[in-house]
């Protein structure tokens, strides 16, 4: 969440951020933030003089009793007692006043750095970087019309799937429903394939591999910011009060959760490879057909914790680092620079790598890369000790995709086929053990 002292220190700035980012009642919302601010610093003052008239008047009892002035000790005993009763009603106000401003903080999304571009919605993303052309300063999605050349009116994954018996839907929808398909021979190979070259090229990147639950309990949820935004998203095992996670981001930066790191430990590097659980409530139609848009799908995650004056190099070799991946896996790809509108909740800075699919001709998401700034950080209240002074700042927060795998596998299939069959990427192929899937 956004630290008061930035709210209160540049309040026009924090507005105008939320408005950037498209958030109904930003000035409402910063206003009711500082007003519980000073409430409960008020309060506090209130309880910390109350407390001290306490202690005073408890200390004098035992020197009027001494002095045989018990009618006045009795008098300083009942201040002492109303006192009391006092402290204690302001120390439960300090308590609600704590507990409205944290909840309300928390509904408060994080604001975009200065570079993010204005816009509302998908279209208004900038094309910063193409495989197929030179991008242009103002390209965005919505005039944006390269695609490759080579492409043919081809059979869609979900159809190769069929053809060669690598992914059952059907089955799916029997086991468990829609969204949940089942990978069988040489899908699940595939499958297989590319979480360990996702996780060894990660891992040849200096990132050190974790393997987290894939269950989370409520602080964690919060501690990212899924929680309360994307409450709805998110599978809840009610009698445990548990969530499956929709990412691992969730349990791997959840680990400097209360910790304080030492500078010289910085940057940390981590990736994990997990399952994923999205609810995905209200998406239909064609777009979200076959792997386009699954409940349960397979993702290596890369998470960094660093400091601030470091992050923004952090953030652009993770962007080289997907970018890498894409590039072996010779895919044609573009990468966004998100609008304000378009962006998470909790980031300050997103860029989205998309692949081409030659069947559906359209651009699919397979990466989104962020930088969080402090924002997840006050919330986990994940700090650094400073090596020169001391001192503890908050940390940056960042992560990224690297990668998905379902629409890479459909990009793949989609973009791969040939008469014979699905030409195997060159990189895959130790780890597939085969050069064609037929």
């Amino acid at each position: 969440m956004l630290t008061l002292k930035l709210i209160t220190e540049q309040t026009d700035r924090v507005i105008s951020g939320l408005q950037k980012k498209h958030f109904d009642g930003a000035k409402e919302a910063v206003d009711k933030a500082i007003a519980l601010d000073k409430s409960r610093r008020e309060t506090q003052q209130k309880l910390d003089a109350c407390l001290a008239e306490q202690k005073k008047c408890a200390a004098e009892i035992g020197g009027l009793m001494k002095q045989g002035k018990r009618e006045e000790a009795e008098s300083a005993k009942a201040k002492v007692a109303e006192l009391k009763e006092e402290s204690q009603a302001l120390q439960q106000k300090m308590n609600e006043v704590e507990q409205e401003l944290t909840a309300h903080l928390c509904t408060i999304p994080n604001i975009p750095y200065d570079i993010v571009p204005e816009g509302s919605c998908a279209e208004d993303n900038v094309v910063v970087k193409s495989s197929l052309r030179e991008c242009k300063e103002g390209d965005t999605v919505g005039n944006w019309d390269t695609v490759p050349t080579n492409c043919e009116a081809k059979l869609p994954h979900w159809e190769l799937a069929k053809k060669y018996n690598l992914i059952d839907f059907d089955l799916g929808v029997k086991i468990s429903g829609a969204g949940f398909p089942v990978y069988i021979g040489k899908g699940a190979r595939l499958q297989r394939a590319l979480i360990n070259f996702f996780l060894d090229e990660a891992r040849n990147s200096g990132y050190t591999e974790i393997m987290p639950p894939t269950v989370v309990n409520q602080a964690s949820g919060y501690g990212t910011g899924q929680l309360p935004d994307k409450e709805g998203q998110m599978y809840h095992c009610e009698v445990d009060d548990l969530y499956l996670i929709p990412t691992a981001e969730v349990p791997v930066t959840n680990i400097y959760r209360d910790v304080i790191l030492d500078e010289k430990d910085l940057p940390i590097k981590n990736c994990a490879y997990t399952q994923c659980f999205r609810r995905e409530a209200g998406s239909y139609g064609k777009d979200v057909r076959g792997l386009n848009r699954l409940h349960e799908f397979s993702k290596i995650e890369i998470v960094r914790i660093d400091t601030p004056e470091h992050s923004e190099q952090s953030h652009q070799e993770m962007l080289a680092h997907v970018e890498g991946l894409l590039q072996k896996l010779e895919l044609p790809y573009r990468i966004l620079r998100l609008c304000g509108g378009d962006q998470s909740f909790t980031s300050a800075i997103c860029y989205d790598f998309e692949v081409y699919s030659e069947a559906q001709q359209r651009w699919l998401e397979v990466s989104s890369v962020s930088n969080f700034d402090t924002y997840q950080a006050n919330r986990l209240k994940c700090r650094y000790r400073h090596a020169a002074d001391k001192k503890t700042e908050l940390c940056h927060t960042l992560n990224g995709s690297a990668l998905a795998l379902p629409r890479i596998v459909a990009s793949i299939l989609e973009n791969n086929q040939t008469e014979e069959g699905i030409r195997v990427p060159k990189v895959l192929i130790p780890y597939m053990g085969c050069e064609m899937i037929n």
